[in-house]
């Protein structure tokens, strides 16, 4: 059996808020995702879901608990080892697409890809492959304020799988959109996981393409449920 790309072991967080005690978010979350396995998280707004997607991708650190990505105990790394897991192990896409503005497409997939020690005739080339992918050849000299909202979001999926992570996290990825776009880009997004085979934890308020997912889970009082 393969081992669990993403695990979260007992995950515990609170915050301090200005006054006397704390608020508790997680609660002993835990959870694990297989490679190829596609699974949705879903809670009412404020429940927690951002931070502990925070956590499994190593931009917060937990109270108690353990984080393992592909196979490494992550949880109290050194600062530049969670760098550099961030940057080879985890791709990330938010529901806005954060691109930079004065760059076109393929520049937003090739600088990850620096970043990380890439060649930049390599970095293009795997630019240039992910764009026709998801079929935006024509735009890759194109700047962000050139593309519709679900072309920005497709450019910003590519990015997020540019250094070839093991686990994509994905928060309201198409929240942004609407109906028609987001199934679109949605589509778009699971073809992309599926041909990677890599692992994905993907929040969404949207009960259909929630079903559309492997499995579903639901945080609840600060742990994660079967949804």
């Amino acid at each position: 059996m393969n081992e669990a790309v993403l695990r979260l072991e007992a995950i515990e967080k609170g915050y301090k808020l200005g006054r006397p005690g704390e608020v508790r978010v997680l609660r002993g979350a835990t959870l694990s995702i297989a490679p190829g396995e596609v699974v949705a998280l879903v809670a009412p707004s404020g429940a927690g879901k951002s931070t502990l997607l925070h956590i499994a991708g190593l931009l917060d650190t937990p109270d108690a608990g353990r984080v393992v990505i592909g196979g490494q105990d992550l949880t109290r790394a050194s600062d530049s080892a969670r760098t550099a897991a961030r940057r080879g192990l985890v791709g990330f896409v938010y529901q806005f697409h954060h691109l930079l503005p004065e760059f076109s497409a393929a520049e937003n997939i090739v600088l990850p890809q620096l970043a990380n020690g890439v060649s930049r005739a390599e970095a293009l080339a795997r630019a240039q492959g992910l764009l026709a992918a998801v079929g935006l050849s024509a735009r890759m000299d194109h700047r962000p304020a050139e593309m519709s909202g679900g072309e920005q979001q497709r450019v910003a999926f590519c990015r997020a799988l540019a250094n070839q992570p093991q686990l994509l996290l994905a928060d309201e990825p198409t929240g942004n959109l609407d109906p028609v776009t987001s199934d679109a880009v949605f589509d778009t997004l699971m073809g992309l996981v599926r041909d990677t085979g890599m692992a994905a934890l993907i929040a969404t308020h949207n009960p259909a393409l929630a079903a559309r997912m492997d499995r579903r889970v639901r945080l609840e009082n600060g742990v994660l449920v079967p949804a």
